[in-house]
């Protein structure tokens, strides 16, 4: 990401102001009535909280048939929010006004201007805060339930929702530069005492790395040993069954040793380097929150609530 999701998505409200500001009064008429539209568990969802999804997403650049999405969204936030309420896990009012002035501020932008903003898209405070609410307490509906939340890309409301929690305190993570050695061992070749012998290799070897600026010259000679550069790899990004390996070992040494389909591998750590930039936020809001509710678990959870939901279109 260039920019932060809070960054973009304040960057959107306040073009939205700039249109808003020129456009005819009449444009606010689609609120002047409430009808309400569909019912979750006799929880109305009324034409006016239509509408205000709609202006949401129009400040969210999203496109396709935006009444449909609207509705759809609202319906799933309705289930999100009883079962929310259910569980206990539902984040008090106080949390969200908190988040709502951490996300103001965090732009540069007063509650107040916020406010206006929110108010000229017709979107209001009360809708957005109302989004905040479920984005925050939907994870901790997963947690109580013992639903993982996944790891896929994150939406821009998943993206939003965490940048809400944090505010101005971007997380950091470790970025590495890596260089892996494999001492290969060919399939026709793979018996015990093969793998035990280029193992004994790759150990002697190990002990004397000191860096990564001489490894080209350290392996000159070698027989059949090869020498990857991973390049720079984000901690959140690291293999599962190398990550503790990595993160025990030091600057400049090299991982233990470990047996795979190539041969015996190791790792070597050129640089370890803390970072905090939209990229790191992303994997660690992705890593910390396991997707936010994006796995295959997630939404067949929430499909189940629709399942057993009574719904009804007006």
């Amino acid at each position: 990401m260039r920019f932060s999701a809070n960054f973009r998505f304040a960057v959107l409200l306040l073009a939205a102001t700039a249109a808003f500001s020129f456009a005819p009064v009449s444009t606010l008429s689609v609120f002047a009535a409430s009808e309400i539209k569909i019912v979750v568990n006799n929880q109305a969802i009324t034409s006016v909280d239509i509408a205000r999804r709609v202006a949401f997403l129009k400040l969210q650049r999203t496109s396709g048939n935006l009444g449909a999405k609207a509705r759809e969204q609202l319906v799933d936030e309705a289930l999100k929010l009883q079962e929310a309420i259910r569980v206990r896990a539902l984040v008090s009012d106080g949390q969200v006004d908190a988040s709502f002035e951490r996300f103001a501020a965090s732009n540069k932008l007063s509650t107040k201007q916020l406010t206006q903003i929110l108010n000229q898209a017709g979107v209001t405070p009360k809708h957005f805060k109302s989004f905040i609410q479920i984005q925050m307490s939907w994870p901790r509906v997963l947690q109580a339930v013992g639903v993982s939340g996944g790891g896929g890309t994150m939406s821009t409301q998943d993206l939003v929702s965490k940048m809400l929690e944090r505010g101005n305190d971007k997380p950091s993570t470790t970025e590495y530069i890596l260089q892996q050695v494999i001492f290969v061992v060919p399939a026709s070749k793979r018996s015990q005492s093969t793998l035990n012998a280029r193992k004994r290799e790759a150990d002697q070897l190990r002990g004397r790395y000191q860096g990564c600026d001489n490894a080209a010259s350290i392996i000159t000679g070698l027989r059949d040993v090869t020498l990857r550069q991973l390049g720079r790899i984000m901690q959140p990004e690291l293999p599962p069954d190398w990550k503790p390996l990595i993160e025990k070992t030091k600057t400049g040494a090299a991982t233990p040793t470990r047996v795979t389909e190539r041969g015996i591998e190791f790792i070597v750590i050129c640089s370890a380097t803390t970072v905090s930039d939209d990229k790191a936020a992303e994997l660690v809001f992705r890593a910390e929150n396991d997707g936010a509710g994006d796995s295959a678990d997630a939404k067949k959870y929430l499909k189940e609530l629709r399942k057993r939901a009574v719904i009804a279109n007006k």
